[in-house]
């Protein structure tokens, strides 16, 4: 976003630039993205009410006030993190990997899964998807906030939300009775070994009919620097993986994506009826988000084994009640989009996975997900949080990569300003 401002800035452009999404934030708007465009910067919380802010922006009368009063409003919002930013404190790279987790690797012998390489799931039985559906997110894309099912029964919008759910059930039949959409998933597991840094060494099998031996894939992972209170580590996801040697333990990565979407949502298009095309793509995301949550679960039971006997609710599901973990590159715990690259790659590309990387990284079709798998039972979500220079020094050097690339993808956790 800061470099979608810095070029706008470049060519010349006088339009006013519009933030939104789940991901950003006013404050992030104010401080990161405001400074480099002078010509209106405006954070929008949510679709709905971009109407009125592009309506003040398109009358003569208002647009420079509006404007105006966005810029006193972050700048001072600027002023004020960074009165909070100092404050805080950040330890160097090599005193962050000093207070690493502390496993204790001499008494654990990690479990191997029951096949490495790639397994393809395509048509995936869509019924058996339905049945992870976690509905609590639904809602909150229509902006009703509660927990699922209670807030049926909520005295301000369980009418409404009721009203909603049956009609997403109803859609929901359909789709799965008439094979509206295809579900297609990929995963994959591999020897890997941590360096006892923040690098992952994954050795891939080569087809022997090309060349043969193995090889070497590094996954790079970032470490959180902030100073922690007394016993809290500064944790990288590369702190899960055993040490050497060389395939002392096994990672995994998947990918699942639903198709077939498009048709449908130009019918309802065709018909003005935005009601269903919102639940159609609402229920789309679920249902990726779904599958996501069924093959970790046959991952942990059945394909690693290393959670076998594992009997977990519905809600002890949504509440990640599990072993292990599944982060995603892009957020918290790996917030650099480019290590998609490997992730794909490990799984065969867009010919196995079914999705497409733009050129910003985003997935294709839409209602996809991707990650890797952590099988250590002391492995946690968390989020790495603001780095310092030197760790981005050191991870465009291990990427291989321009300092000014890897700080461009890295731009919203950079604690410095690039």
């Amino acid at each position: 976003m800061v470099h979608v401002a810095r070029e706008m800035k470049r060519r010349g452009m006088v339009q006013p630039l519009l933030i939104g999404g789940a991901t950003t934030s006013r404050m992030h708007t104010s401080v990161r993205i405001a400074p480099e465009y002078e010509h209106g910067v405006v954070h929008v919380l949510d679709a709905s009410r971009s109407v009125t802010v592009a309506s003040s922006l398109l009358n003569k009368d208002q647009k420079k006030g509006f404007l105006k009063t966005i810029s006193l409003e972050y700048k001072k919002l600027k002023e004020d993190f960074a009165n909070k930013k100092s404050t805080k404190q950040y330890l160097t790279l090599d005193q962050a990997r000093q207070n690493k987790v502390k496993i204790n690797w001499d008494d654990f012998k990690p479990v191997s899964p029951n096949f490495t390489g790639i397994k393809v799931f395509d048509q995936y039985d869509l019924a058996e998807i339905a049945n992870y559906i976690d509905w609590g997110p639904f809602f909150i894309a229509w902006e009703m906030h509660g927990k699922f099912p209670q807030l049926l029964k909520d005295e301000k919008i369980g009418k409404e939300a009721t009203k909603l759910y049956h009609d997403a059930q109803a859609l929901l039949s359909k789709i799965v009775t008439e094979n509206w959409l295809t579900a297609r998933g990929a995963i994959g597991f591999w020897p890997a070994h941590s360096d006892g840094k923040d690098t992952v060494l994954v050795e891939v099998p080569r087809d022997p009919q090309i060349s043969g031996g193995e090889e070497r894939v590094n996954l790079e992972f970032l470490r959180q620097q902030i100073k922690k209170a007394a016993n809290q580590p500064n944790i990288s996801l590369a702190d899960f993986i055993k040490p050497g040697p060389q395939g002392a333990d096994h990672i995994g990565a998947f990918a699942v994506s639903i198709h077939g979407i498009e048709p449908h949502i130009r019918k309802f298009e065709q018909e003005f009826d935005d009601y269903n095309k919102i639940i159609l793509q609402a229920l789309a995301d679920r249902m990726a988000e779904a599958f996501t949550e069924l093959l970790h679960q046959r991952v942990r039971k059945e394909f690693w084994q290393y959670a076998k006997d594992e009997v977990l609710s519905y809600d002890q599901l949504i509440e990640e009640k599990y072993s292990g973990i599944r982060p995603a590159p892009g957020y918290p715990a790996c917030p650099d989009h480019t290590e998609k690259f490997k992730l794909f790659h490990l799984l065969g590309g867009e010919e196995t996975t079914g999705i497409r990387l733009t050129e910003s990284l985003a997935m294709y079709p839409a209602s996809s997900v991707s990650g890797w798998y952590f099988a250590h039972p002391e492995s946690r979500y968390f989020g790495v949080g603001k780095i310092e220079k030197d760790q981005v020094q050191d991870y465009a050097k291990r990427k291989g990569m321009k300092l000014e690339e890897i700080e461009k993808w890295l731009r919203p956790v950079l604690e410095y300003d690039a």
